[in-house]
């Protein structure tokens, strides 16, 4: 069963998607909730699995990593197991940030972060072209990463609410 989220639910979500660190007692001075009533909701989005971790951003060249590329894959066959199989040896790697299933000329898309463009190369080379299940990878650079804080709300309860004008009296 999904849950029904109300704005005070949707407020917790977008301040904690801004600052996961907030304390109780801020998170719930923010969204207008005493901290105990704050507490609860917090733990009912965890156990209704709407909240599903909390995460730092890091700085991606303090881990050394100077190169982040896109890697579009496409197996041989799209059959169960070739997915199952590419799916698991991705997440494997170490050099993987990302990963996304998806539709079209492509079956995958691979999001990895590496040191230089020698290191790039020796990736698609042992990890993708390699691989049984791959027919055919390509490789996009990307410039600039911007991540969004914030997932955004398009619930019927995330929806503004717009108040009619009344016509004026004649």
């Amino acid at each position: 069963m999904e849950m029904v989220l109300n704005r005070i639910d949707l407020a917790i979500l977008a301040a904690l998607q801004n600052d996961a660190r907030l304390s109780n007692k801020e998170l719930a001075a923010r969204v207008d909730l005493a901290p105990s009533s704050c507490l609860e909701r917090v733990r009912r989005l965890r156990e209704g699995g709407v909240l599903t971790g909390f995460r730092a951003q890091v700085e991606p060249t303090a881990l050394g990593i100077a190169i982040q590329a896109l890697v579009f894959v496409r197996l041989a066959r799209h059959d169960r197991e070739q997915v199952k199989s590419f799916r698991a040896h991705a997440l494997s790697l170490h050099e993987t940030i990302g990963l996304y299933h998806v539709a079209g000329q492509h079956d995958f898309l691979v999001h990895v972060g590496v040191r230089d463009a020698n290191h790039l190369r020796d990736l698609a080379l042992d990890a993708f072209t390699s691989r049984p299940e791959v027919a055919r990878i390509e490789t996009h650079l990307i410039f600039e990463h911007v991540p969004k804080n914030q997932m955004p709300v398009l619930t019927a309860s995330g929806e503004k609410e717009t108040r009619r004008r009344r016509a004026p009296r004649a």
